[in-house]
């Protein structure tokens, strides 16, 4: 018998939005798995560490935070190697991830190179989607409108046309790409119904509307562009 790999949620940042699931896979785990930068803390990890047992082997997924090699495929290699060991000892592997392990989350990754062989269940958690317009207090659509989520790292023409056709959007992973998206919302005159919202759900939270966000942005920050049916 192996092991079963869990992709467990984490949520935004605010532990108290682990959930009561979550809470019971971590608490009891014997293996723990994150994603790690290559310097500094995991930003998963601090979310739930006061529920990891003291006994838990832990793993920690050190990917190079650089553009020009992201996603580190030779990284997410050698960390499915090191599981596969785990599972195939009969041991539950517990994997964290910020935010919801499916979207953009760096645990799809893994599900990709082991999930054929092994057991594996994903654990949702509240997406950073969700904490951002909690965090603005802006309904983001209604009705039949369609919402539009566009990384930041796109080429500018791209956004420009996608975010042109967009009923309702949010554009993430700003970080070093928040001038480009702040030119491109401008451009298209959508400033003005238009929201910044940095480390949703965490004690820095910041939330104004774009037109008086400050020049730079953390990777964790998201422009909202909420649309027009939703304030009806």
């Amino acid at each position: 018998m192996t092991g079963t790999l869990y992709g467990v949620g984490v949520g935004p940042g605010d532990p108290e939005l682990l959930t009561l699931k979550a809470h019971r896979l971590i608490s009891n785990a014997e293996v723990i798995a994150y994603p790690a930068p290559d310097s500094g803390e995991s930003f998963a990890r601090r979310i739930v560490a006061e529920h990891i047992p003291a006994t838990a082997r832990e793993i920690p997924i050190v990917v190079p935070m650089r553009a020009a090699r992201f996603p580190a495929q030779e990284v997410y290699d050698e960390a499915a190697r090191t599981l596969a060991t785990e599972l195939d000892q009969g041991r539950d592997v517990i994997v964290l991830c910020e935010g919801d392990p499916f979207f953009y989350g760096s645990f799809m990754y893994l599900f990709a190179r082991l999930a054929e062989r092994f057991p594996t269940t994903i654990i949702p958690g509240v997406s950073s989607l969700g904490a951002v317009t909690a965090a603005a207090q802006k309904p983001l659509c209604a009705r039949e409108e369609i919402l539009t989520v566009l990384p930041a790292t796109l080429p500018e023409d791209i956004l420009h046309e996608r975010l042109s056709r967009a009923n309702a959007a949010a554009i993430m992973k700003l970080g070093r790409h928040f001038t480009k998206a702040r030119t491109v919302v401008d451009r298209l005159g959508l400033t003005g119904r238009a929201m910044f919202v940095r480390h949703a759900s965490l004690p820095e939270q910041h939330v104004c509307p774009l037109a008086d966000a400050p020049e730079e942005a953390p990777y964790f920050s998201m422009i909202l562009l909420p649309g027009r049916d939703a304030h009806v």
